[in-house]
């Protein structure tokens, strides 16, 4: 074998331990049910150092920069398998990681927080059902019992809030399959019985969950700040502990409400923006909307559009009134532009499907991918602001800040329910009062279910603020690094050429620099 060809080689042999830790990575199943019982979790943590022993033994030394941050990425998922095993442990701690029915497709590569493995997604079924298709969905639906009695098995009641949030989330399941087992009684009457069982196994869990939940102590459910500050650094490769991401989240809220206060004052001789006045008019401000953010992306050259890129969405068929209209409802009303602009996500999900590197054509295990997903997401919003698509309509700047505040104000409820300083309720209060114009509702659906997301999900919430900054600071040292060759468009496809990997990962692939690297490697 020749010098040349020993890197290559060398480089196979991570595929294959990245193939072979995916499948070790997935528990056993035995009648349909994957298994999360002690006995096994226990047997697949003994199995861990082996595969860590396979991954330090592989020579990087002639490796490419690109080379090395897959070696990255796999030592991230191998790390995210242990903190599950030695804190997290949501198969013991969080009911809701017994997922049974997914409704809708998240706007990310997978979907948040932790789940159990092959979750029926009626988003991705087509009735009638046929052939293979419909062997899949009778064999997850016959499963559902047998998983919620697993659950009951394996989950050790002491965490309340978890526990709370669980009965919610099983209630949401418990409507999709009634819907459900209505919906097939014309097309599919062989199955509904199944369906039906299947809806009674998860009204007895929300039961045996209340019942549990009644009789347990208040808790603080979050992880504490030392094993926050590992998980971040070593799973999802953030260089940025607790006490550093708080410092700017709080910058970025105190931002967020002061440019918001300036643009109201220059905006302040304008007609202010008004919610639609029918269902119509609705119609009319989404028709326009999506092509509006697609032609602005082609013509200002913001990034190359293929062909098979397209953004819709559904024709609003009624408006909620005014005393239901929570923060995301309260943003499209006003202006449509800024949430097209977060929808960068749908165009990235098309992109990722005809992705085909080896390793970062699957999406990261443990929503590693956060960082750069909703980071850039959020920053996407300013970034189109500054960019100019706003110049026409300059009310709509204002709902860019509104958004950015409220996404801090969340983001600080995710350090401080983590740190334990706060529950889930103080979570909600904070973020409510510091939302601008009084657009979140406290016993809105949005901010509950954000917030549960954060408290299973450590560091998601985070996300969208830090891995704005991250994608900021790259734009910084991309334009130092060229000059007066840095171009928007060439940055942006450079940049996604790159796949779903941590902003930190990107970071060093684009520009070489490894200050952030050397960090995240000493405090290993």
């Amino acid at each position: 074998m020749s010098r040349d060809a020993e890197p290559i080689s060398i480089y196979n042999e991570l595929i294959q331990l990245f193939h072979d830790f995916r499948i070790y990575q997935e528990p056993p199943v035995a009648d349909g049910v994957h298994n999360y019982c002690v006995d096994v979790m226990r047997e697949q943590e003994q199995k861990l150092p082996k595969y860590r022993a396979r991954l330090d033994a592989i020579d990087t030394s002639r490796w490419t920069i690109s080379q090395k941050v897959d070696i990255e990425l796999v030592r991230a998922e191998m790390n995210g398998l242990e903190f599950d095993h030695n804190k997290l442990r949501p198969w013991e701690r969080d009911p809701s990681f017994y997922s049974v029915v997914e409704m809708g497709e998240s706007d990310v590569p997978a979907r948040e927080a932790p789940r159990k493995h092959d979750t029926l997604r009626l988003f991705e079924c087509k009735f009638p059902l046929e052939g293979e298709q419909k062997e899949k969905f009778n064999a997850k639906i016959k499963a559902i019992p047998g998983i919620l009695s697993q659950a009951k098995e394996t989950l050790v009641p002491n965490t309340k809030e978890l526990f709370f949030l669980g009965i919610i989330h099983k209630e949401h399941e418990s409507r999709a399959l009634r819907h459900l087992a209505e919906r097939l009684a014309e097309i599919h009457p062989d199955i509904v019985a199944d369906v039906e069982r299947a809806g009674a196994a998860v009204d007895d869990f929300i039961d045996w969950l209340k019942q549990k939940h009644g009789a347990m102590a208040d808790s603080y459910d979050g992880i504490g700040v030392e094993e926050f500050d590992w998980y971040q650094k070593r799973v999802h490769l953030v260089p940025y502990c607790w006490e550093e991401q708080k410092a700017i989240i709080q910058r970025e809220l105190e931002r967020s409400w002061t440019a918001l206060k300036l643009e109201e004052h220059r905006n302040r001789t304008l007609p202010p923006l008004y919610p639609p006045a029918s269902v119509e008019e609705m119609q009319v401000r989404v028709q326009a909307a999506y092509p509006e953010f697609m032609d602005f992306l082609r013509t200002q050259e913001i990034f190359t559009v293929p062909d098979y890129m397209t953004l819709s969405g559904p024709k609003p068929q009624r408006l909620a009134p005014p005393e239901h209209r929570d923060i995301f409802t309260q943003c499209e009303y006003h202006s449509l532009i800024p949430l097209r602009c977060h929808m960068v996500h749908w165009l990235e999900k098309q992109r990722e499907l005809r992705n085909t590197h080896p390793i970062r054509k699957e999406p990261l295990l443990y929503n590693i991918w956060d960082s750069r997903a909703e980071g850039f997401a959020t920053a996407f919003e300013e970034t189109m602001l500054q960019a100019g698509m706003m110049d026409h309509t300059p009310r709509a700047r204002e709902v860019v800040y509104i958004l950015l505040a409220f996404r801090a104000a969340r983001a600080m409820g995710d350090l401080k329910m983590q740190s334990r300083e706060w529950q889930l309720q103080d979570a909600i209060d904070f973020s409510v009062t510091n939302t601008p114009r009084g657009w979140l509702k406290a016993d809105g659906h949005t901010i509950l279910g954000d917030l549960s997301l954060y408290l299973r999900q450590p560091g998601y919430g985070t996300s969208y603020v830090v891995g704005k900054i991250q994608f900021e600071q790259l734009i910084a040292d991309r334009s130092i690094q060229l000059g007066d060759k840095f171009s928007l468009k060439t940055f942006l496809d450079e940049y996604f050429a790159l796949g779903m990997i941590p902003a930190s990962l990107v970071r060093w692939e684009m520009t070489g620099l490894d200050d952030e690297m050397k960090k995240l490697i000493t405090d290993r």
